[in-house]
């Protein structure tokens, strides 16, 4: 297996209790994510060697960021200290037809302070087979716009492959004078492997791809492979959400060859949905690192995002042995 080496903010959760309203809730739970470190420290529980890149503030929050990282295996010597504050949000937990709910609180963070020229790229993918970058990253702001180019650049120059993840944010976007679509399209441009549905390829071609259901998630790939050549594998999820407790979930991958699409599972009973896209992408990306076939590949992730659903918190902490179980059908207690 290879190293994969990600760049994003670390960001700390606040819960409500005992699904709860955020106005009247006594306790909330704290948990650290962001959307790279929770691929990171998916693949890391799969046994894949994944190393973060970011940047906390030097107190509390920033050392919890720092050991949360670290108990999962992931390498945080690329998590440096600065000045500033710690990105943080707040859930309310959906609860049966009451959807979920995020208020953001992560302006002027220590890691949206940052630009290009912070870190040492040459150092940081020495050794790396795969950068994994976010839609999120540049949505922060023009600096920050500027250091995902910059290291998509460094790993281009290096030789080292690239994945993104769309992650559309259009609230992030909109707070400050920004061209997502030109933004976007010059970091896909590098990537082999895409995270996103229609609805991200139709953003960065700006016209809508037609179809319904697998039929329109093949057109948008098709489209994808003919506007960008280095592009060779797209990935996503569906979602059927009947209450806020049950989801139809299925997953899609194609290639420039054709398409692999898994049956819808049905998963209830939700603990937590937040992080479950990062669940699929860990998935993904720890099965083709160990050589498996797209259809596997495939078959992980959705394995991966369902077991999500089940676990508080933002990242994914299950095995290899989870996902053979599920797989399996066990349902019941593992003795």
């Amino acid at each position: 297996m290879s190293r994969t080496v990600f760049l994003g903010e670390l960001l700390v959760r606040l819960s409500a209790t005992g699904k709860q309203l955020l106005a009247t809730t006594p306790a909330l739970d704290v948990h650290v994510g962001g959307a790279e470190a929770n691929v990171a420290v998916g693949m890391a529980m799969l046994g894949a060697e994944t190393a973060m890149v970011s940047v906390v503030p030097g107190n509390a929050f920033g050392q919890r960021a720092r050991a949360h990282l670290a108990a999962a295996g992931v390498d945080a010597r690329g998590v440096i200290e600065a000045p500033g504050r710690m990105g943080l949000y707040v859930l309310t937990p959906g609860a049966g037809v009451r959807a979920s709910d995020i208020l953001y609180d992560r302006a002027d963070s220590s890691f949206a302070r940052l630009g290009p020229g912070a870190f040492d790229w040459r150092a940081l993918l020495q050794g790396a087979s795969r950068l994994h970058l976010s839609g999120i990253t540049p949505a922060l702001g023009p600096g920050s716009a500027a250091l995902a180019l910059e290291a998509a650049a460094a790993a281009e120059a290096a030789g080292v492959a690239i994945s993104f993840d769309g992650n559309y944010r259009a609230r992030l976007w909109e707070a400050w004078e920004s061209d997502p679509k030109s933004i976007l399209t010059q970091l896909v441009a590098k990537a082999d492997i895409l995270f996103g549905n229609h609805q991200d390829i139709g953003l960065l071609l700006g016209q809508p791809v037609p179809g319904d259901g697998a039929a329109r998630r093949r057109a948008a790939a098709e489209l994808a492979f003919a506007a960008f050549p280095k592009l060779r594998l797209m990935a996503s999820t569906a979602r059927h959400v009947l209450d806020a407790d049950r989801h139809g979930i299925s997953a899609r991958i194609d290639t420039r060859d054709g398409g692999h699409q898994t049956e819808e599972v049905l998963v209830s009973g939700i603990v937590d949905r937040i992080g479950a896209g990062d669940a699929f992408a860990a998935g993904v990306l720890a099965a083709l690192d160990r050589g498996l076939g797209e259809a596997e590949a495939v078959e992980w992730g959705l394995a991966l995002t369902a077991l999500k659903h089940s676990l508080p918190g933002d990242a994914s902490l299950f095995g290899v042995a989870d996902i053979e179980a599920f797989r399996a059908g066990a349902r019941d207690v593992r003795r």
